[in-house]
This record gives C-alpha cells, structure tokens and sequence, in this order.
C-alpha cells in the first residue's frame, strides 16, 4: 500500500498510486524512427484500478518486443545485492570486527574508566565558581577603593590639562589621524609614552606598569569634570597592580565613569576603527547592567505636523540611540502620537529588549510621518496602558515614559493623576528635540512632577549624551540602597573591544558617597561601573575535552536562555556594541524536552533527563535522531546553570595504561614502543598518520598544517619523558596507545589486500586518542577530512549511527565530467567499531573505506541488473519475450540512484550524472524528490542560524538615510525670514558639524566602530535539513502527471544510510514546478517573523534583585533648560568658533550634564 500523500509542506503533482509493474518500451529508436508498440496509452493507465496494473505485463501484444517496469520482488533481489556487496567489502577492508579483537587483546594496556555525569557536572560546576569567585574578590577591593579615593579627593575647579599626567589610549591613533589633529586645540602635553610588550593572554601588547585612559569622541578632555575625573581614578592604578599580583590570571580591569572615561589596566593602545570612534562605554552592554536594575520603558515620539524636517530627523536619530542603551533584561515598546497614539511597529506591548527586536524598532521608526496636532494626552495615556499590562512578561522592575517631542503647552496633569499619582512609579523623561521658540516649562513641568529628567536635543551633537544620562536618575534609588545594592552580577557574553574575543565581565556599581556638608543629605549620584572580564576560553579550559567522546559536550546557560558555553556558540561576526545572544534552543535543535530542561536550569535546579532529541551534523548537511543524556546543575553566587550532554555510548572511555617499566626507564617519548609508527619513514607500509591538533603539551608548537605539527610533535618528544609534568598524560598516553592500535589493523587486514580489486581509493581508521590513519600512504594526498576526529563529520555521524554511513563528497569538490578521466572521486563509507569489556560498552574509533566513484557507479549498474556479475553477457530480449527493465541495460528509459539519509545523490546508473554526486538530489530530479517526500520517505527540518555572516550592502541613498539632513525648499531659500529662523541655524550647525564628524552623515554607528577593515554584517540564515521519514519497507507508487506520469520504487538499504530508487525517466518536464530547497537562504527579515514570536515568549527569569525605589531620594535635580529667540549674533559666533575647532555639541551639553555631577 502507497502512504497516502502529505496534505501540508511543499506542493505536489497529484496522489501517489500503488503500480507494481507497467509495460515500457525497448532500446530508445533513433532520430525519427517509429516508436514501437508500448501498451495502453498513459491516461488510460491512470483510470485503471491496482488490480488491472498487476497485469499489465501479461497484456503486451504477443510476437512484439516490450519491456516492463521491474517488479517489487525484482528490485528487492536488487537491493539485497547492494547490501550484501557494501556488507561484504566493509567486513573485509574495512576491519571493525578485526579492530574489536585488536582492543580485546591489548586490554592490558588501558583501562575502562566511567564518566559519572551527577560527579562531573558539579566538579565542573565548582570549579567555574572558584574561577569567578575570585574575580569577585578583586572588584570588591577595587570598587570600595574607587569610592574612598573619590570621597578623599578635592574639588579642583581651576584644575589644568597640564596638570594631569595619562596614558591617552586614543593618542597615537590621533596622532597619525590627520582629520583629529588640533581637535581638541593644542599639543597633548599630559599624554605619557609608554612601552609595551605582547602578552598571549590579552593578545595584545601591554604595560603591566600603568593604566590606560579612553574617553569619548565626543567628550572634550579638558573639561573641568573630565580633568577632577582623571585626577581621582589616577589613584586606581595601585589596586590595579596589586589585584594582578594577587591573582595572575586577570585580564582587563576596566572602571567605567558616569563622566564617560574609562580607565583600564593593563595599559594598551586603543583599537581604533578607520572612521570615527564611537566607543562609549557608558553604552556598554557590561556597564548599562551594572549601572541599573531591570526597565520597563515606553517611548512615545511626537509626530503632529509642527514635527518635521530636521526636528523629526533628529528625533528618528534619538529613539534609536535610546534602543540603544537597553539590555536583554529590558522591555521596551514604542509609538507615535498625534491627536491619537499607535506603536510604530508591529509590536503591541512590551516586548524584550534584544537585538532583533531593536531592529525591528530602528526600521519603523524611519517610517514615521509628521501629521496632524499634538495630544499629549493620547501619548501618554497609551503609555500608562502599555506599563500596566500585566499579562505580560516583562521585567517589573524600573518603569518609565521616554517623550521626545518639539514642545507643546499642555502639562496632562489629569492623565497624571488619574496613573501615577501619588506613589509616581512610573518615571517620566521629557525630551525637547530641535531649536524652537517654544516655553519647556511644561516639559520641565511633566519631568519634575513624575521623578523624571528634563533634557534638550537640540542638535545630533547632543543626542547621544542625552539619550544615556537618564541612567543617572535609575541608578540613585542603588546608591541610595547602599551595601544592599552592591551586588556583583554576571553579564551575558559579548565581544571585547580590545581584541579577548568573547568574554563575560562581572560588575559591580561604585557609589558617590560624599556629602556638601554636616547634616546635608547623603549624595545619591552613581560614580561608575567597575568591571572585570573573564575570557570564555578561559572557563572551557575548567571543562572535561576529550573524556567524554566527539559528541558529548558542556554548556552553560544564563537567566535569558543564552548560552555563555556550547560547542555551537560560533558567531562568523560580531558587534561589540551588542551582546552575543545565542539562544539555548537556537544553540541545538529545539524540542518539548529541551523547553523543560531549559527552563529548569533558569530556575535554578539540578535535573537529569534522558531523551530521544535531533541533532545536526557538524557540516549543516544533515539531521540524526539520537539519545543523548542530559545532567545540569546550577553554578553558585552566579546567574548561571551548567548542563553535561552525554549520549550513551559515551558512558565509558579508555584510558592508556603504559607499562610501569616503561615509564620507569624515564627515556624520552620517542624510544617508546609504537611511537616508530608515528615518523613519516614508516608511513609508506604502515600508512599515513595525521596526528589531532590538541595541546599534548605546553611548549608544543601549535600549526594549521598537520605536518608540521606532527613535526614539532615529534622534535619535542625527543626531548620530554612519558611522565613529564609539562604535558597531558591522558592525551599523550591515549595518542601511543592509538598509534600502536592502528598499526596493527594494518598489519593484520590492510596491508595483505588489493584494493584496486573492489575498487577502493584508500582504507582509514580514526580514533578518540587522536590517530587518523590512511592507507596507503598516497591516498593521503587526496585526504580532506579534519585531523581533529572529533571535529570531523564523518566521525561523529559514524558513533550515532549503526551500520554503515555513505558520505558522497560536497558538490563544489567535485571535478567536471571531462576531467573524471584524469582523477578520481571517492565516496566515504564509515563505521564506528563497538566492543565490550567486562559489561561496559565502548565506541573509541571509527574505521571505513574510500569508494571509487566511477568504478562503483559501473558496479552498482551490475548489481541492479539481470547480470550476476560484470563479465557476464547482458541479457538479450528477444522478438516474441516479455522482459523487465534493469539499471543497465535500460539505462535510457529508467533512473536507478542511491540517495543518503540527507538526500545527497551518492550513486546513478546515468553517466552524466556522475558530476553530480553530493549534489542534493532536488536538484537532480525535482519530480521524483518531492514524491519520496510526499510519501513520507523523507521528513523535513527548517531551523535558523542567528550567527551567520553575510556580505555588507551597498549604501543607499544618502538623502534617504536615518541621518540624512532635512533639504529645505526653494520657497524656504527665497523668505528672508527662514534664515534667521532657528530651523535655518540648526540646519547650518548640522552641516558644521558634519564636516568635522562626517561619518554622523556617513554611516551607522555598527559600520564607524567596526574593525579596521571591512567587515561583513550579521545576519539570520534559514536552513533546511532533510532525513529519513517513518517509511522503512519496500514502496511502489505512480507520481501522477497527466501525460509525464512516472513510476517509481524506493526501498531503504539495510544496515546503510542509503535509499535505492528505481524509477522511469520523465518524458517531459511539466511536473517541475515544485522544487524541495536544502540550499542555507538568507532570510531578509532576521528569521521567523518576530512579530509572531513575540506572542509566545521563551521562558526567563530577570535579575534577582531590583533597586527601583528610595523614599529618601531627592527628586529636585530634574533638568533645566532655558527658551529664548535666536540671535543671529550669538549663533553665528557659535559655528565660527565651531569652525575654529573647539569641539561641537558637547560643551553646550556639559554645562547642564557637568554641573549637576560637581560635588
């Protein structure tokens, strides 16, 4: 019985039908010739019920010669032939059963050890803790040093830039940046010069004798708050020091100021990007968590038709660079309003705060319209709404109303009272963007009145600053808590800015903790955010490598689901302005079970669980359902949970036990015995050896081309003894054993056999001790595979799965047909060798054989034939006989392929095909594809690949950029009255200023602070992985196509990965519309649709504490601001002095921002 068809997935031609054989035609005629007699026509045969099709061959005219599809039982007796041809070469060449016996009688040279998953997962656990525990301990001592030294340090108002003496991390890049000279006016007399040395561990050049000192583009550094800011953390530098003498280990210790300065120890010179640096870390995914609790925000932009040009231009700009200083543990909507309120997205609540949902705010927001007149009341109705939907997730911490707007006079006192009042948990920050002759009294007033903060934008000079400034209000309710609130927190992973790679920081807020004077109220200004770093290599050294085999692994989780360790964490690109947020269930493939233990480890709980889940081969080819074993336990005083994967095969592993008398002989390694077998000279009779590139020892050259690693492998094994305490026993005794191991399945199997006699390239055995052994050693040209076993695919797909697993080569490997002649083509077949010892069941290698493309594809014709073997005649169908189509003397009219689990084409009776082995077989033959998925022989799995890399896109049109400047019309050039407006002077500032800070106008922020050279962008990728369906037996069916009908049989090779397909070629190419795609496709809108996704939210949990509420705090610093008509004096004068170089946007900003920071 045919399985019905699919009624959901891709189309396709029409129901599949039971047929078991049908009348052909003979050898094709020629050009012209009359076709001879081939039965009824082919809609006919549709009409006819299954009982008829089953004599179908007894209705062929007598006296005519016809030919009929082969029959089930024929292509059954086909199939048992291929797998008795693949079983029987394998049990010869391939020696599994003979690598079994070679382990068994050298049991005595290693022993059976058990991985415990509970005892690991803990040890592990332990170990990570101390790791970071110590991390704790040194920003403890550096964050109460920073305050005593800050509470110490007086007041300088008449402080000089010659006063100070730093490291100016920027200075060098300054100096040979010809655009930066005399920026910010005169020569750098406080910088010092400094000497550095390469560090491995930073990888960089440091100074262990100083700090380094990076602040802001556009901050101007002689600034009377920036230079006391300097004078102050100078101080750090001993602690600094001394922590490193404490704990070697340290990488960068880093404060952040509220100022925006960064100090840094060791001292190095900044990575400065070709464009303009942007670099603030008040922007910083470490400090914006250390800086406050959790929010909730809301941001409602005014759009009503006195918002246009410039103005809406700049406040575009602004609600982007406010997405900006968000973190995963932050909620966030935003809309537009009018005379009525709407989000500006598709989102209708608070969403989460990461990456793709920022960039779905950041597109909509460019798609704002200024219409219509200004209702504050619906804006901020709205926003009360929105806060006080309970029925979402969100983070129920900080809650607060972001309004950006030109002005307007109504101060909604009644929307106020009617929400927030009187408890005001709801904070309001009222933003006035643009120069106007509006009154901001009631912007002033709204701020004031709702613990909130009032600022002025009045040009993109002044955005960024006061877009991250609020942060200053959010953090005085957590210096006002005191010791309560100084609780160190762990944050997600992300790239370091001065070339770690990934990294995690622990941080921990530094207070202010002066008073004006006796009796005053205590400060409640935050000072910064200490912070230390932790480099991911160095908690993956803290976890088990190589015991627990090529497909066990360790991960860790945080509160979000993010992975801060898995094998899969590999992101092609990075944004340092972003944390890497790879999630658990995107990290593997994602099912009910894997939600479960998700959510248990953000709970905080241990758990163990095995389940039966789907796995993706390392290459993305393909899909294998395995058991795998899952053990997690949380890691203590932090906001991470550690799992252990571990499939079953991997309970047990071998460990070498070299002889006592060897190791007591303390000669060196290399007059071991076996180790002979590891030098090139014996290679040509014992085969070729590719060593795994691991750290056998700490002195031992590392090198990309294996050669030359065996080769310094080898020199340093002159040298150090078996027992040296510089190497790893376990994985330099595991590599003797192997080497020896393998060499005696070449002395008892391979060596003695002719190869070329079943058509084979070249025999291999790779095992968990590292040896990858090829024979003969000429086969070892052509060897591609990854030396490291546990990172090769055919070895890892090997231990999932029993029998024997084909791998055709990757199609764009391949020769073109013309050039077959010349070189061979190898197909790989594989096995994991499976023994046990005394109960315990152990998978340590994998060994298989290199097929001869061409040879093999003569072959499989053969065996899908009547012939019983190749020097046999073919057979012959006379005049008055009934015959049945075989694979190689029909080859014309009828399709025979192997196709693997994954649908790659491994072999075809049809020549032209043979370029197009590894090709996946839609490819080959749509039709017949789609109609083995449609009867379920194979399933379909889509998946998304957050990490991807793709090629930057062109630019756009400048004028239609997110920067872009407002172009005013010819009207507006012939009314006298526009120039001396202030729409006319702020568009004359922002060209100013675009000439001096041009890449405002240029790029975005994620181009101007990327590496120096042209980087690609992230992107989301979709991709489609197929594997074998439910359908495991014998299967005929008719794809019905009108007049391109076909029939078909498929039928599941056993003890393979392989599908045999016997079908009838198509006529014509009518049925060719659907098309199964397996090609990786890049998905223009960042995945599955995030406005689906945001409706069903992943389990989290945030921060375990929120510091969101004082009742000492001191809500009279509220923001100031002044409105007065422009005078074309005072603003002529500010852009020649613009001109002249002082530095633009920022000092107007500081005479607001800096005053309220003065003690």
């Amino acid at each position: 019985m045919a399985v019905p068809a699919r009624t959901g997935g891709a189309s396709r031609p029409g129901p599949a039908r039971t047929a078991l054989s049908r009348p052909r035609r003979g050898p094709r005629p020629g050009p012209g010739a009359p076709r001879p007699a081939s039965g009824p026509p082919r809609r006919l045969l549709r009409l006819l019920p299954p009982l008829l099709l089953l004599l179908l061959p007894l209705l062929a005219a007598p006296g005519a010669s016809a030919y009929s599809f082969p029959q089930q039982h024929t292509v059954q007796h086909w199939a048992r032939r291929l797998e008795q041809e693949i079983d029987g070469v394998m049990r010869i060449f391939g020696g599994a059963q003979q690598l079994r016996e070679i382990y068994r009688d050298n049991r005595n040279l290693f022993a059976v050890q058990e991985n415990e998953p509970q005892k690991l997962v803990e040890k592990v656990a332990g170990d990570i803790e101390g790791l970071l525990a110590r991390k704790v301990q040194a920003l403890k001592r550096l964050a109460d040093a920073a305050e005593t030294f800050q509470k110490a340090h007086r007041w300088q108002d008449n402080i000089k830039e010659e006063d100070i003496v730093y490291y100016d991390a920027k200075a060098d890049a300054e100096l040979d940046d010809p655009e930066m000279e005399d920026v910010e006016g005169g020569a750098k007399v406080s910088a010092l010069k400094l000497d550095f040395v390469e560090d491995a561990n930073f990888k960089n050049k440091v100074n262990y004798s100083y700090t380094a000192v990076q602040i802001p583009t556009d901050i101007y550094k002689g600034s009377t708050v920036i230079l006391n800011e300097l004078n102050w953390t100078e101080a750090l530098e001993t602690v600094f020091t001394e922590n490193r003498r404490r704990d070697p280990t340290l990488l960068w210790q880093v404060f952040g100021s509220a100022t925006g300065v960064t100090r840094y120890y060791p001292a190095t010179p900044w990575r400065a990007p070709k464009k303009i640096d942007l670099y603030d870390v008040r922007r910083r995914p470490w400090y914006i968590q250390g800086a406050s609790s959790p929010k909730d925000m809301v941001i409602i932009v005014d759009v009503s038709g006195s918002v246009s040009g410039l103005t809406l231009k700049l406040m575009k700009t602004s609600v982007c660079e406010m997405l900006d200083t968000l973190s995963d543990d932050d909620y966030v909507n935003v809309a537009s309003f009018n005379e009525k309120a709407q989000p500006v997205s598709c989102f209708t609540h608070l969403v989460q705060a990461n990456v793709r949902n920022k960039k779905v705010f950041k597109e909509a927001v460019q798609g704002m319209v200024a219409k219509g007149t200004t209702g504050y009341k619906a804006g901020f109705e709205y926003a009360f709404d929105q806060l006080q939907n309970s029925n979402i997730t969100r983070a129920n911490c900080n809650k607060m109303i972001m309004m950006f707007t030109d002005g307007g006079e109504d101060r909604v006192q009644d929307v106020f009272e009617k929400y927030n009042w009187p408890n005001r948990t709801v904070r309001v920050f009222t933003f006035s963007v643009g120069q106007h002759n509006y009154d901001v009294t009631p912007l002033q007033w709204m701020a004031c009145a709702n613990k909130g903060y009032y600022f002025e934008i009045p040009s993109i000079g002044a955005i960024r600053i006061n877009t991250q400034e609020y942060l200053d209000v959010l953090g005085r309710p957590m210096v006002l808590a005191g010791k309560e609130a100084k609780q160190v927190q762990w944050t997600n992973v992300y790239e370091d800015a001065l070339g770690l790679g990934l990294v995690v920081t622990g941080t921990l807020p530094v207070f202010n903790l002066t008073q004006d004077g006796p009796g005053e109220k205590k400060n409640q200004l935050i000072l910064g955010v200490m912070g230390i770093d932790v480099a991911l290599n160095d908690i993956k050294r803290l976890t088990p490598n190589y015991t627990l085999g090529a497909n066990g692994y360790v991960f860790a989780i945080d509160l979000n689901g993010y992975v801060l360790l898995h094998p899969n964490l590999k992101p092609q690109t990075t944004n340092f302005r972003e944390p890497v947020t790879l999630d658990f269930l995107d990290a593997e493939l994602e099912d009910e079970n894997k939600e479960e233990i998700r959510r248990s480890m953000i709970d905080g709980n241990k758990g163990h669980k095995q389940i039966r889940t789907l796995v993706k081969s390392l290459d993305e080819r393909y899909i294998d359902e395995v058991m795998r074993n899952y053990t997690w336990v949380p890691i203590r005083s932090t906001n991470y949970s550690l799992g252990l994967v571990l499939p079953p095969y991997s309970t047990f592993y071998l460990q070498a036990n070299l002889s006592d008398q060897i190791l007591q002989v303390k000669l060196p390694i290399s007059k071991l015995k076996d180790f002979e077998f590891l030098l090139p000279s014996s290679f040509e009779s014992e085969g070729h050896v590719f060593i795994a590139p691991r750290e056998y020892c700490k002195d031992l050259n590392a090198s990309d081309n294996n050669t030359e690693f065996l080769k310094n492998f080898i020199e340093l094994m002159e040298k150090v003894t078996p027992d040296s305490k510089q190497c790893n026993n376990f994985l330099l005794h595991n590599l003797i054993l192997d080497t020896g191991i393998t060499q005696q399945l070449v002395e008892r199997v391979w060596r003695d056999q002719d190869l070329n006699t079943y058509s084979l390239l070249a025999v291999f055995a790779a095992t968990d001790g590292g040896i990858t052994r090829v024979f003969p050693n000429k086969a070892a040209e052509d060897w591609t595979e990854n030396p490291e076993p546990f990172n090769a695919s055919f070895y890892r797909r090997s231990l999932d799965n029993r029998g024997y697993v084909f791998r055709p080569p990757h199609q764009e490997a391949l020769l073109r047909p013309l050039e077959l002649e010349n070189d061979t083509v190898g197909i790989l077949v594989s096995t994991a060798v499976e023994f046990s010892l005394g109960g315990r069941t152990l998978r340590p290698a994998v060994v298989g054989v290199k097929l001869d493309l061409e040879a093999w594809a003569e072959k499989f014709k053969v065996l899908a034939s009547n012939r019983t073997h190749q020097d046999q005649p073919q057979k012959q169908c006379g005049p008055s006989t009934h015959c049945e189509m075989d694979c190689e003397v029909n080859n014309e009219d009828l399709l025979c392929v192997l196709i693997d689990d994954g649908g790659f084409l491994v072999l075809s009776n049809q020549n032209h095909q043979w370029d197009q082995v590894g090709r996946f077989f839609s490819e080959v033959d749509a039709n017949l594809m789609l109609a083995l998925y449609n009867n379920s022989f194979y399933t379909r799995k889509e998946s998304y690949d957050y990490q991807a890399a793709c090629a930057p896109q062109p630019p756009g049109n400048l004028g239609a950029a997110p920067r872009g400047v407002f172009v005013p019309t010819i009207a507006d050039f012939l009314n006298l009255a526009w120039w001396t407006s202030a729409a006319a002077w702020s568009l004359f500032q922002q060209l100013l200023y675009g000439l001096i800070y041009h890449s405002w106008f240029q790029a975005g922020p994620a181009e101007a602070e990327g590496s120096p050279e042209a980087r690609e962008s992230s992107c989301v990728m979709k991709q489609t992985q197929y594997y074998f369906g439910p359908v495991n037996a014998s299967y005929n069916a008719i794809i019905d196509c009108g007049n391109c009908s076909r029939l078909f049989h498929a039928q599941r090779l056993i003890n393979t990965n392989l599908l045999f397909v016997v079908a009838e070629k198509p006529l014509c190419s009518q049925c060719e519309a659907g098309r199964l795609l397996q090609k990786e496709t890049h998905c223009p809108a960042d995945g599955p649709e995030q406005c689906e996704l945001v409706q069903r939210p992943r389990y989290r949990r945030g921060p375990h504490i929120c510091f969101d509420y004082n009742a000492t705090e001191d809500t009279s610093d509220c923001g100031r601001g002044a409105s007065f008509p422009p005078s074309l004096g005072v603003l002529v004068s500010l852009q020649l002095l613009l001109l002249l170089g002082l530095p633009p946007g920022p000092q107007a900003h500081q005479v607001h921002a800096h005053t309220s920071r003065r003690l």
